[in-house]
């Protein structure tokens, strides 16, 4: 039985389109159309987006800047009755985004707080890597200033997980460069215009990236997934890596055939993903293993 919704009393964190408008789901929708009132970053952005749907709504800034203030007027409109929705510029709430803090202070004044479920960059850009998605560690946006975000990606270089971070395009290239540096030239993906008719993925190692973007300017805010320690990509491959590098080889030398159709024909009979195979010809980690 479906329960009636919105609810006083209640907080919904509510999952917005990272780009295709398209993705806003029923649930959402509904909720949006019904509130009271709709707490987000931008008013300006967010009205665009809900006039498209044909949703006219009280709409409140809510942003970084002026949360402090913020929350206690939040808070006291739930206390006299109206009904709340929370929203980002794009995805959920909470994520490299205001809302954080209103969860928390909600809770503890007492109220319910519930998620509509909605797009997230991260997991988008995950599960579209290739990279390893059973265990993996999100970082945000890293600190702008060089010292301080090479003393951070010195601390995650022995993370095992994947790392998945956020970057604005015009730090996107500063960032390549230290992780280049300090983890060398692992698999990676850089994502951007996600779900949009643009939508990229660019990699699939470190090296590749620069050197890419070092050509075409990057444009939109990016999504980089970079692949953990190299001894967590080696449970994900069941062969013997020496083995399979040495087929490569082989093949590549008999046949004179690029990396990409060995790779391609590898893949076919092992079953790893060629993508997979391509990226981690192309690492370090072979180095030390041939």
């Amino acid at each position: 039985m479906l329960r009636k919704e919105p609810k006083s009393g209640v907080l919904y964190l509510v999952g917005t389109p990272i780009g295709n408008l398209e993705d806003l789901s029923p649930r959402a929708r509904l909720i949006l159309q019904s509130v009271d009132r709709i707490a987000c970053e931008d008013t300006r952005h967010s009205g665009q987006m809900l006039s498209h749907f044909g949703i006219k709504a009280r709409l409140l800034s809510f942003h970084q800047r002026n949360q402090e203030t913020r929350i206690p007027q939040l808070l006291e409109i739930m206390k006299n009755g109206e009904t709340l929705a929370l929203i980002s510029d794009a995805g959920l709430p909470g994520i490299s985004d205001p809302g954080e803090e209103l969860v928390a202070a909600a809770i503890m004044a007492g109220y319910h707080v519930t998620c509509i479920p909605g797009p997230c960059a991260l997991t988008t850009a995950l599960i579209t890597s290739g990279l390893p998605t059973r265990r993996f560690c999100f970082e945000g946006f890293l600190p702008s200033k060089a010292y301080p975000r090479r003393v951070r990606l010195k601390e995650l270089s022995k993370e095992s997980r994947t790392l998945i971070f956020y970057e604005a395009p015009h730090r996107l290239i500063n960032l390549l460069e230290d992780l280049e540096l300090i983890m060398g030239n692992r698999p990676l993906q850089v994502a951007r215009e996600l779900t949009k008719y643009h939508e990229e993925q660019i990699g699939t190692t470190v090296l590749e990236a620069l050197a890419h973007f070092r050509t075409i300017k990057p444009q939109g805010e990016c999504t980089i997934i970079l692949g953990g320690a190299f001894s967590n990509i080696l449970q994900y491959i069941p062969w013997d890596l020496n083995i399979l590098i040495q087929a490569v080889n082989d093949a590549k030398t008999r046949n004179n055939l690029s990396v990409s159709e060995v790779t391609r024909t590898v893949a076919r009979y092992t079953k790893i993903p060629r993508r997979q195979l391509y990226t981690l010809y192309h690492c370090d980690i072979f180095n030390t293993l041939i």
